[in-house]
C-alpha cells in the first residue's frame, strides 16, 4: 500500500505558515475585495449600491399598491371621460334623448363641489375644534352638555330644512348650501376633539405643568398632538359626510355635483343622476383613502402608505 504525497507546506501551515505562493493569491483577494487595480467598487459596498437601487422601487411599488391612488385615477378618469359615454348611457337607458349632462363640464361640476365641501368644511373644523377645546376647559366644562346636545340637533336636522331657512336670509346660490353643510359637519368634529382631549393621561399634563408649561402651552405642545389623530378621524367623517351632502346644495341653487342629479330627477332623466352620483361616491371614496393615508402618517413611524 503506497503513502501518499505529504508537500512540505503541509508541514508549514500547520506550524502556522504560508507559502509564498499563498500569500501572493491573498494579497491578490484583498486587493480584489478593496477595489484595488481593477476598476471595481470593493465587494463590500455592492449590498449597499443594490439597496439604494430597489429602494425607490419599493416604495414606488407600496405606493401604487395603495387603494387611494387607484380610486383617484379613476375619479380623473370619469370626470375626463364623462362627457364620451354617450353610447354606454344610451344602451343602460334607450328612452332618453339626452343622455349626458351637457349643461357644465363635469371638470367644473367637481371643482364646484369640492369648494362647497372645503369651505363648510373648514368652518365646521375651526368651530368644532375651538368649541371641543373651550368645554374641556375648566372654565367651560359646565357647558359641555349643552355644546353636545346642540351639536347633536344640528347633526340630524335635515340639511333641506336648513336650506330653507337660510335661502331668505343668505339667497339663492352656495351661501345657504355652506351653511347648511357647516352645521351639519360640526358635530363629528366636537365629538372626536372632546374624546382625544379627554384621552390624554392626567400624568402627561401633571408632568408638563410640572416642568413649568403655562396652560396653553400644555394645550398647544401636549394635548393637541396628542389628540390629533382622533381630531383628524372627526374630520375625516365630517368631509365624507359633506362630499356626499352637498350635492343638495344645487336645489338653492349652488353648482355642484348634484347639478346634474337634480335636473335628472326632475326631468325624470336616470342617466344624468347616474352621472352625477358615480362621480360624488368616486370623489367620496378617493377622500377617504387620502385621509386613511394622513391617519397612516399620523402614527408614529409610519412613513408609507399600506
Amino acid at each position: 500500500m503506497g503513502l501518499l504525497p505529504i508537500h512540505r507546506g503541509h508541514f508549514e501551515r500547520r506550524e502556522g505558515r504560508t507559502t509564498s505562493s499563498e500569500t501572493k493569491a491573498v494579497a491578490n483577494i484583498r486587493s480584489l475585495g478593496k477595489g484595488e487595480n481593477s476598476g471595481l467598487e470593493p465587494i463590500s459596498s455592492y449590498p449597499h449600491i443594490w439597496y439604494d437601487m430597489a429602494r425607490p422601487l419599493t416604495t414606488l411599488v407600496r405606493w401604487a399598491r395603495a387603494p387611494g391612488v387607484w380610486l383617484t385615477l379613476l375619479l380623473l378618469s370619469a370626470i375626463i371621460l364623462m362627457p364620451k359615454a354617450g353610447p354606454i348611457m344610451r344602451w343602460l337607458f334607450p328612452g332618453v334623448p339626452r343622455p349626458v349632462y351637457t349643461r357644465a363640464s363635469f371638470f367644473e361640476l367637481t371643482s364646484a363641489h369640492v369648494e362647497l365641501v372645503a369651505l363648510s368644511s373648514l368652518a365646521a373644523a375651526a368651530i368644532g375644534i375651538g368649541l371641543g377645546i373651550f368645554v374641556t376647559r375648566e372654565s367651560g366644562r359646565e357647558f359641555a352638555a349643552i355644546v353636545g346636545a346642540i351639536a347633536a340637533i344640528g347633526q340630524t336636522f335635515p340639511p333641506v330644512a336648513v336650506l330653507a331657512l337660510t335661502i331668505p336670509v343668505l339667497g339663492y346660490g352656495a351661501a345657504p348650501a355652506v351653511a347648511a353643510l357647516c352645521l351639519y359637519a360640526i358635530f363629528p368634529v366636537i365629538e372626536a376633539t372632546v374624546t382625544g382631549l379627554q384621552a390624554v393621561p392626567a400624568a402627561v399634563r401633571e408632568a408638563a405643568m410640572g416642568m413649568g408649561f403655562a396652560p396653553r402651552n400644555v394645550l398647544w405642545r401636549i394635548e393637541l398632538p396628542l389628540a390629533f389623530p382622533f381630531i383628524l378621524a372627526g374630520l375625516r367623517n365630517a368631509v365624507i359626510i359633506n362630499i356626499g351632502t352637498a350635492a343638495i346644495g344645487s336645489a338653492a341653487g349652488a353648482l355642484s355635483l348634484g347639478s346634474p342629479i337634480i335636473e335628472g330627477l326632475s326631468a325624470s332623466n336616470p342617466a344624468y343622476v347616474l352621472e352625477g352620483a358615480a362621480i360624488v361616491a368616486l370623489l367620496a371614496m378617493a377622500v377617504d383613502r387620502c385621509f386613511a393615508l394622513l391617519e397612516d402618517f399620523a402614527r408614529p413611524g409610519e412613513t408609507l402608505p399600506k
